[in-house]
């Protein structure tokens, strides 16, 4: 039996969701895709799990009242299908605490910034906007903060003389298949530890077995690599 049985959430292209069915399928991650979730219907991540033979489920968010409903659905979506995992692969909605309880330290995201620097939305053009010259991309888990759970994994990505925001958001990109699942794979390989805060209301700290959280420096200049069929 696969170690992770996860379910994904996707708001669009789902490339992120594609690295992870890739490296299921090349034997680099030991995992199951058990469902893959959408709050927009017709995005082009659903139709990768769909070649793939993966069941999806599309939640519209407009549909319910509130953040709570709409999570309480994907929660039982995720349960009855048997995830046990959950991987945020480019699903641009705030979870509440009534998803994270349900599945407690193992809610994973993938950022397109150096945590803490440049959360929420547009962290790209964040960057761009400060001037900063590396920036990168996070594996984390997700707490209730925006962008705040203990960080699993980092990758540097330099920031080039005449970057716009899509010439840089396309050589993270490339960073963040490949940290995602590295990532993923060291949680397949029971590596996670969990230390919870030494102060109340502190954050707790995640800690990888074996490996430094810090995974070096992406050259720039490098063009973005397919992902999958239809990447």
């Amino acid at each position: 039996m696969p170690s992770l049985d996860l379910g994904v959430l996707i708001s669009g292209r789902g490339s992120n969701l594609q690295a992870i069915l890739d490296a299921i399928a090349a034997g680099r991650l030991d995992a199951r895709v058990r469902l893959v979730i959408s709050n927009r219907p017709g995005v082009e991540g659903l139709a990768r799990a769909e070649r793939a033979g993966i069941p999806t489920r599309v939640l519209p968010h407009q549909e319910f009242t509130d953040r709570d409903g709409f999570d309480a659905a994907a929660v039982a979506a995720l349960r009855e299908a048997g995830a046990t995992w959950v991987v945020l692969a480019g699903f641009m909605r705030l979870l509440t605490t009534t998803f994270l309880d349900a599945f407690p330290h193992r809610v994973v995201n993938i950022h397109p910034s150096l945590l803490p620097s440049f959360p929420g939305v547009d962290a790209q053009q964040q960057a761009l906007d400060h001037g900063v010259r590396i920036t990168g991309c996070t594996v984390h888990l997700v707490d209730a903060g925006t962008d705040t759970g203990p960080i699993l994994a980092q990758a540097a990505v330099p920031v080039l003389e005449g970057d716009d925001r899509d010439a840089l958001a396309a050589r993270i990109l490339v960073q963040e298949h490949a940290l995602l699942v590295r990532a993923l794979s060291w949680l397949a390989e029971g590596r996670l530890q969990i230390a919870p805060s030494a102060a109340p209301g502190g954050r707790a700290r995640a800690t990888i077995a074996g490996v430094d959280t810090a995974l070096g420096f992406a050259q720039g200049g490098r063009a973005p690599e397919p992902v999958g069929e239809g990447a």
